[in-house]
């Protein structure tokens, strides 16, 4: 007899080796854009610097993952230097000068590198191929307070202006203003400041000589020699004076003004955008009906709150510009 064959014994398929997927390939990181902040952060000017700095922070960090890294540099011991440094770290772009007479240096050390320069001066003269002025400029801010007077009534202006280059664009800017305004200018002094000299040029604006001989009349006198009788002087040939000065200088124009029958009251002070940056202008009290230009105090407020919060001290008007600079900087490289 046969014996029964053993069925084939049945051996599974071997499982398919396992094979791990492809990492995927890092994503490339983003590319920060270097930005240069040149402010005096030593110096006279150390507080302005530093304000405009920790705004410059409080922009970035509002920012939350900016595309920009931000390098401060002290333009104190020379803004050329600083630019130097600024250059040699890489610097795409640069915030500041503060200082106009800065921004020569500063182009210098860019030596003709594709880089531009946002100053934060308020001097338009110094704009121009790579250079751009990102300051409060007087132009404006003259434009908008005549204008804002006219309104107002008044058709008759004069001005004290310092000399200097500020000054002399002040001045032009008042002249324009006032006639785009349909209004007539009366005078336009320029001064030294010296405080020496301040009553000299407060007796020139008002035209107190003139006023003064026409306000006597002649009398024969018993002997024959001729006399003068005191009568009423005249008021200012204006209805409003602008001082293009700080408000610190406006204030120490007004006891000689006041004097020559420009008194407040008299007329209208009118000030220029350098008073923005002079809280303390409120307590003066023969300035609290003075009429200047100046930029909504909301979004400022707001900001001064959070750097009082985050520094304990109370910010420069102009630590605006260095968080709008911040703010511009970043939307640039995100293009």
């Amino acid at each position: 007899c046969s014996t029964p064959k053993k069925a084939p014994t049945v051996v599974a398929a071997p499982p398919p080796p396992v094979v791990a997927a492809p990492k995927p390939a890092p994503l490339p990181e983003a590319r920060l854009n270097k930005v240069a902040l040149l402010v005096p952060l030593t110096g006279p000017n150390a507080a302005l610097g530093e304000s405009i700095a920790n705004a410059a922070a409080l922009a970035m960090a509002d920012l939350g993952k900016p595309q920009v890294q931000l390098l401060s540099f002290d333009t104190a011991p020379g803004a050329g230097e600083a630019a130097a440094k600024a250059m040699a770290a890489g610097a795409g772009l640069i915030l500041g000068p503060l200082l106009a007479s800065d921004v020569p240096a500063v182009t210098a050390a860019v030596a003709g590198r594709p880089v531009p320069i946002l100053s934060f001066s308020n001097d338009a003269g110094v704009a121009g191929g790579d250079v751009f002025v990102m300051g409060f400029q007087p132009g404006a801010a003259i434009g908008r307070v005549i204008t804002y007077a006219r309104s107002r009534g008044v058709d008759r202006f004069a001005a004290l202006v310092p000399q200097g280059a500020y000054g002399q664009r002040a001045q032009l800017a008042f002249v324009k203003a006032v006639n785009d305004a349909g209004g007539r200018s009366t005078a336009v002094v320029s001064y030294a400041r010296d405080p020496a000299k301040l009553a000299a040029a407060a007796a020139q604006v008002t035209n107190y000589d003139a006023r003064v001989r026409a306000s006597g009349k002649p009398q024969i006198r018993a002997d024959g020699t001729v006399a003068r009788v005191a009568g009423a002087l005249a008021p200012v040939p204006f209805q409003a004076l602008m001082i293009a000065d700080s408000g610190a200088a406006a204030a120490r124009f007004l006891t000689p003004l006041a004097r020559f029958g420009a008194a407040p009251g008299q007329v209208v002070i009118l000030g220029t955008e350098l008073w923005n940056n002079e809280p303390g202008l409120a307590r003066v009290p023969a300035l609290k009906d003075a009429l200047y230009a100046t930029v909504s105090d909301a979004r400022f407020n707001s900001l001064a709150v959070r750097y009082r919060t985050k520094h304990g001290t109370n910010p420069s008007r102009l630590a605006s510009l260095g968080y709008d600079a911040v703010l511009l900087a970043s939307s640039l490289a995100a293009r």
